[in-house]
């Protein structure tokens, strides 16, 4: 049996730290190059959301107190689908002076986002023509409604594929 002398130590220690150093400088170039989307669950970046996130979460509650949001939209398909949302007061009676905005998107890129401000008003019910789906899959249907001074976020996640749609 030979005996080390005890020179491999260093070498393997300064060998392992350079190892660490160089995983550590390829780990920020590739999430540099990474195509990462910006949340828009709140119509903001979410930096501001998550800021106001207490903020945000009383006017939701506040606004649940007085009024009830609806989407009633009878599927979403890719071709021409018309996005409609029912607000009524907690007696269902029909809110005729909402300012709605909705905003649509896919989750992995903001190249299709799309954004409408203008709907059609009848009988509570808010439609908004003119929407577009060019890509088959999930996509992100965010709505904020004003009534006064009232807030809330209404966000719904649809299935191009098999017109299914849910809260979330």
């Amino acid at each position: 049996m030979s005996k080390s002398s005890g020179r491999i130590w260093p070498y393997a220690i300064g060998l392992s730290i350079t190892a660490v150093f160089g995983f550590c400088v390829a780990t920020i170039i590739v999430t540099q190059k990474a195509h990462i989307q910006q949340s828009d669950v709140y119509m903001t970046h979410y930096q501001d959301a998550d800021a106001k996130a207490n903020d945000l979460i009383k006017a939701a509650i506040e606004f649940d107190k007085k009024y009830k949001v609806e989407f009633v939209s009878e599927g979403i398909g890719q071709v021409n689908p018309i996005l409609k949302y029912k607000i009524t007061d907690l007696n269902s009676k029909a809110i005729e002076n909402a300012k709605v905005i909705v905003a649509t998107s896919r989750p992995e890129t903001a190249e299709f986002n799309q954004k409408f401000d203008n709907p059609t008003i009848q009988n509570g019910i808010y439609s908004f023509d003119g929407a577009a789906f060019p890509k088959a899959g999930v996509w992100n249907i965010i709505a904020k409604i004003n009534i006064g001074n009232d807030t809330k976020y209404f966000n719904i996640k649809a299935d191009t594929r098999n017109n299914i749609t849910y809260k979330f």
